[in-house]
Parts: structure tokens; C-alpha cells; sequence
């Protein structure tokens, strides 16, 4: 019996990939949105988070939920007010679901929430993170935080199998982090950012995507590292870009002190070091990865 899968967020760099890799494999795919849209191949319901709305037949034979709403952490500075838009984004989709499926009693399989690499911390140095390493401190761990305790809440409630995947830089051809570094080295002017000594724990898009469904058809529960085998300082993949696009990189690097002017608290982002490793992928879950290197990857997204 075909599976019907409910997403949230589903129209974002990873929805849009994961919902078309979904339907290739035969899963009858939905979407949660705030506007009213036909998508082929797509059903299209309608929620308002702010005042609690949610089209009735949304939930109706849904077997599992995939929650992947969340306005985007880089996208403007951090405001008071933007890190609680950040915070609730992430938080309330899970409560508003949460209460629906408890009120109409809906059989729901799995909830299988996106979580991210930001629970340990925006900056951890040297140090190398699994999935049994404690949360960080700074605001990229509370909001993560937040949105983990949510999903918890949301499994003790209601008896559902969750998975929470801690989700690394994504990197797409189609926008995200990798289009931001490609417009300057484009045009000549790129540079690695800071020292360049900084870690990324990234994974393709077509990976992460993979793990996803991995996880509804192998059942996997508990919290997943989605990251490559191989995280890259912030210098080497600047360098493995360039080179795959034939551009020379002529340009210093970016002095923190500017960037922190720019970005203020949020350039944690592009200056933190984040070494995360996939351990359950790799030692519990057997999960063989399409692009296991940067090397792999950026040729695969950019050759």
C-alpha cells in the first residue's frame, strides 16, 4: 500500500528536492502551505500558524509527517525579534500538528522532524560531535533546542515514532549556502572567510534527501547527524570550488572583524567551526552515501 507523506516546508531547497524524489519513488506526497497553490502530482492544503488554521483534510489518511518549515537562519540579521520569529517558525508548525492529530485522533506513523548541526553549537573549534555530544550554549543551540523539546513533547503525547535529523550545510546548485560562495568567486573577488581554518559539516542535497526516506523505509528513530563522512575547513572548500568552476582565487581573505561588522552575532554562521560526525549513518545505519567527498560533491553540483 502506498504511503501518503505530509510536509511541511515543502516548497524550500530541501522540500522541493525531497518531494520530487519522493514521488519518483512512488509515495503519494502533500503538501502543508500558506497559500493556496495547484502543483502537479502535489495536493496542496492550507494552514495558518499564527492563528492556528489547518485545512481538515490535511491530516486525513496521512501515514507520515515530515516537518521541514523554518524561516531561514541566515537570512537577515539577528534581531531580538528575528530570533524569536526563528525560534517560533521551527516550534509552533510542531504544535499546531501536535494538537490537530491529538483533537481528531488522526493514525499517524512517524513524525520525522529536520533538526540542525546548530544543537552543538555555532562555534565548537576542534572538537568533533556525534550524536551523543552534549548541546551548546549560544543561540543557534537554544533555538535548536527548542525545536527538539517540541518534537519530544510531541512523541510523549502522542505515542508517534519520531526522528529528529540534524541536518549539516546542504549544498545545492539551486541555492543555499553553495550559491552564496559561487557569486564572488564568480566574479572574481572570492576568498576563504576569516582564518579559513573553520570547519564545515556539510552534505549534498541528494543525500540528505536520501536519509529522509531512508528513514521511512527502514523506520530509523532517534536523532540522525546528517553530514558527510568528511567535513571541510572553510579555506579547502573555497578551493574546491574555484577550481571546479576554472576561476583563479586572487582576492585575501575576508577579515572577521569585517564580517562580524556586517553580520553582527549572526556571523557565527560563516566564521563558527562545526566538526560533526555521522556516526549512527555510518556504524548503526549502513548508510551509503552518493557523494561522500567535497570533491565528489562539487563536481557532482558544479562540473
Amino acid at each position: 500500500m502506498t504511503k501518503r507523506i505530509l510536509i511541511t516546508g515543502g516548497t524550500g531547497l530541501v522540500g522541493t528536492e525531497l518531494t520530487q524524489m519522493l514521488i519518483n519513488k512512488g509515495f503519494e506526497v502533500a503538501i502543508l502551505s500558506r497559500k493556496k497553490a495547484t502543483l502537479p502530482q502535489i495536493k496542496v492544503y492550507q494552514w495558518n500558524i499564527e492563528t492556528g488554521f489547518i485545512e481538515p483534510e490535511a491530516l486525513k489518511n496521512t501515514d507520515i509527517i515530515i516537518h521541514l518549515a523554518g524561516a531561514g537562519i541566515a537570512e537577515s540579521r539577528w534581531t531580538e525579534s528575528r530570533k524569536s520569529e526563528l525560534i517560533s517558525s521551527r516550534v509552533k508548525p510542531v504544535e499546531l500538528l501536535m494538537n490537530e492529530i491529538i483533537k481528531n485522533n488522526h493514525q499517524i506513523e512517524a513524525f520525522i522532524s529536520a533538526s540542525a548541526i546548530g544543537f552543538y553549537g555555532g562555534d565548537t573549534g576542534e572538537t568533533q560531535n556525534t550524536e551523543a555530544s552534549k548541546s551548546g550554549k549560544d543561540f543557534l543551540a537554544k533555538c535548536t533546542i527548542e525545536w527538539e523539546n517540541v518534537v519530544d513533547l510531541f512523541s510523549q503525547k502522542t505515542k508517534i515514532r519520531i526522528t529528529k535529523i540534524r541536518i549539516g550545510v546542504v549544498l545545492s546548485e539551486k541555492g543555499g549556502a553553495l550559491e552564496k560562495i559561487i557569486l564572488p568567486i564568480k566574479a572574481l573577488i572570492g576568498s576563504p572567510l576569516g582564518s579559513g581554518k573553520q570547519w564545515t559539516s556539510w552534505i549534498h542535497i541528494e543525500d540528505v534527501c536520501r536519509v529522509f526516506i531512508e528513514t521511512i523505509e527502514k523506520k530509523w528513530h532517534g536523532t540522525i547527524n546528517a553530514v558527510a563522512d568528511e567535513p571541510v575547513r572553510n579555506e579547502a572548500l573555497t578551493k574546491v570550488i574555484a577550481k571546479v568552476l576554472d576561476k583563479p582565487l586572487v582576492a585575501p581573505n575576508v577579515p572577521s572583524f569585517v564580517l562580524k561588522l556586517l553580520l553582527g552575532e549572526m556571523s557565527v554562521v560563516v566564521l563558527g567551526s562545526s566538526y560533526v560526525k555521522n556516526d549512527r549513518l555510518k556504524n548503526e545505519l549502513d548508510f551509503k552515501f552518493k557523494n561522500p567527498t567535497i570533491q565528489d560533491a562539487i563536481q557532482d553540483l558544479l562540473g
